[in-house]
Formats: C-alpha cells, structure tokens, sequence
C-alpha cells in the first residue's frame, strides 16, 4: 500500500491550533462534555459508572440502535460503529476493493476518498465537477466512465468542499445506474441532517439500495469531532462483515465513553441540530454579503448544505501562499483549495460562533492590501 502524503492534514497540522480564527472549519462549532451530559437527567451518574474495558468491535448494541433509528428500514444489524469517518474510508476501499477491480470517485473530495481508493491498486477514474458548470454532475459522464470491472461508486452528499447537496434527480440517477450493473455505492454522508432546508434532504443511500453502504460521522453536522466515532449503514450485510474482518487489523473497538457520549448525542440531536442550523442561517448571509463585497475577487455557487462554501479566488498568484501570508498576518486560517486539486479555490467554513469576527479581521486586511488580479 503507497499512499501520498494527505495535503489537507499536513496544512492543518502548521496552522489549525496556532491561529486564532478558524476560517475554514468543515464542523460545526462543539460542545463539552459537561453540556452533552446535562442533555439527560441522569447521564452524569451513569457516565460516572461506565466500564472501561474493551467494547464489541462492531459497537456498542445501544449504540448500533440509536445509529438505525436514524434511517428507515435500517436495523442494528445494519450498523458496523467505526473509529471515525476516516477509519470508515479506509475500511470500506481495502476491505472491499483490490488489483483488477475500478472504482469511480466524485471530484474534488475530501483527500482521503481518492488517495485511499488508490492505494488498494484498483484502477480509479475521477468523476469530475466543474466550478464553471455551478459544481453540476455530469450523469453522461459518469455512464461513460462505467466499465466491465467497476465494483464501487464513491459519491459525497453534502459535499466536501462544495457544501452543495446532490441533486435528487442526479441521486435517483446514480443510484438507478449502480442497481443495473450490479455495482456498490460507497456514500459519504456525513453532512447529513445539516441541509439548509432540511425539506431538501435525501434518503440516505441504504435506505434505497442494497448495495450501498451509508458513511455517517459525529464530526461534522453534530459539530463533535473530538468524540472520533463514526458507523458504516448498509443492508448488505456481507460489505459490513467483510468491513469488520478489517476492522479486527486496525482499531479493533471503539471508545467506551465515546460510545456513551456518541448515543446521547444522537438521542438528543435534534437540540444539537437545532443550535448548529441557527449558527449557519446567521453566518451564511454574513458570508455571501463579504462574497458580493469582494467579487472582484471572490466568486462562488452558494452552498445550501453543510458550514462549507468553496470560493473561487480570482488572485494572480499562488493561493497557497495568499492562505498562508493570511494566517500570518492576521491569524486567519482558510484551506487553499490545492489540497482539493482545485488551486484557484479557497474553502471556507461558516460553522463557529466566532465566524463574524473572523471575516471582519480577514476583511480588515483585504482592504489594506494592493491585490492583483487575475485579468
């Protein structure tokens, strides 16, 4: 297994906990533990008592019940808990896809959807999304992409960078594709429940196909990252075992208080929900007027899902370096978008309770600046 360096942690691990505003957060603003306890009368005591020995490796029944409850038609059974959504990825590619098979990946991803699909030596093919088409999906495209041998569709709804939610015309589509031949669907959905308009959501991949494998995460809608749990949804009970026999070779169970933490979390996510929705429907207007102040320099689609957008950057320069003269400067962290393969982007996060300052400091230093533009 080769595997290139992964660009979007290596950015972070220079400048995540040294800078003072988190511009480019893909989560939503976080909780303690002391606030997820008070969410139930008597979660402190029991937390108190929990037992820290080894958990079952395909996660906790309370929790694999609380995860089901989620989706429809979904059992516990269907449910292997996983040591976050990255853990989720790499378990899904290896355990699923060798030498011989082609795999299919929506572009731009996060980094790990395309290097992890890579390195099992499965021919991969980028089903690519253009910010000059609005970020569509090319269902021609991705027909003429499809070969004897393809045994996996990787899509991302909500999407990462985009925080643009797939289209339900292009998810039936996909979907219908994938039934005909017979091929799995792998779909990250882990800003799920996080939709702008929640009238816009979709069915979760494993509810409408048997052979797709949902990828859910705490990180990112229910803004707990620190509880680094995630699970794998699907009615194919065989991808699952096939996922747990891997599992055995690198975390082997989870966390005994992240399991506790993570079910109450869920019991209660609609207050959690609720808070993390307030927060983006007050920042998002914020940050399309900052977008419409600078568009000779900044242009966008609008996300309509997620705590994400992914501006383009009409500099004439190298991006990375304005990122990072940026952060320097003002404190200010955005994630160049060459770690997405998209040099000319920046993502933007709108997720933190501090996201206003944010935009003022960076705004601040816009207009002290002599910037030269792309002609």
């Amino acid at each position: 297994m080769k595997l290139k360096p992964f660009r979007i942690e290596h950015y972070y691990a220079k400048y995540e906990f040294t800078a003072q505003f988190m511009l480019s957060s893909s989560d939503m603003q976080s909780r303690s533990v002391a606030e997820l306890l008070a969410l139930e009368p008597d979660a402190r005591e029991r937390f108190d008592a929990l037992w820290l020995g080894y958990t079952e490796s395909s996660g906790a029944p309370y929790l694999r019940e609380a995860i089901a409850g989620m989706y429809s038609g979904i059992s516990s059974d269907d449910v292997l808990v996983i040591s976050s959504a990255e853990e989720g990825i790499f378990l899904v590619y290896h355990a699923l896809l060798g030498v011989g098979d082609h795999v299919i990946v929506e572009t731009p991803c996060y980094e790990s959807g395309l290097e992890l699909a890579r390195s099992t030596g499965a021919e991969v093919s980028p089903w690519q999304r253009y910010f000059e088409d609005g970020w569509a999906h090319d269902l021609a495209a991705l027909e003429a992409l499809i070969r004897p041998n393809t045994k996996m569709i990787y899509i991302n709804t909500p999407s990462n960078p985009t925080g643009i939610n797939m289209k339900p015309e292009v998810f039936a589509a996909v979907m219908d594709l994938a039934k005909e031949r017979g091929i799995i669907v792998f779909c990250d959905e882990v800003y799920r429940e996080l939709e702008h308009d929640p009238s816009t959501r979709l069915p979760a991949a494993c509810e409408v196909y048997e052979n797709a494998i949902s990828l859910g995460s705490m990180s990112k809608s229910y803004g707990l990252p620190g509880l680094r749990l995630g699970w794998s949804a699907s009615r194919n009970r065989d991808l699952l075992e096939k996922c747990l026999h891997f599992k055995y070779y690198t975390t082997i169970c989870s966390s005994a208080p992240s399991e506790f933490l993570t079910a109450l979390a869920l019991r209660q996510r609609k207050i959690l929900l609720t808070r993390n929705l307030e927060i983006v429907r007050r920042n998002l207007p914020i940050l399309e007027a900052f977008v419409a102040r600078h568009e000779s320099l900044f242009s966008w689609v609008k996300p309509n899902a997620s705590p994400i957008g992914f501006p383009r950057v009409t500099i004439a320069g190298d991006v990375t370096d304005f990122c990072e003269q940026i952060v320097r400067e003002t404190g200010v962290l955005l994630l160049p978008g060459g770690v997405y393969d998209q040099p000319q982007h920046v993502r933007m996060g709108y997720g933190r309770l501090n996201m206003p300052e944010a935009l003022e400091r960076l705004e601040g230093h816009l207009q002290s600046q002599n910037l030269k533009l792309e002609p």
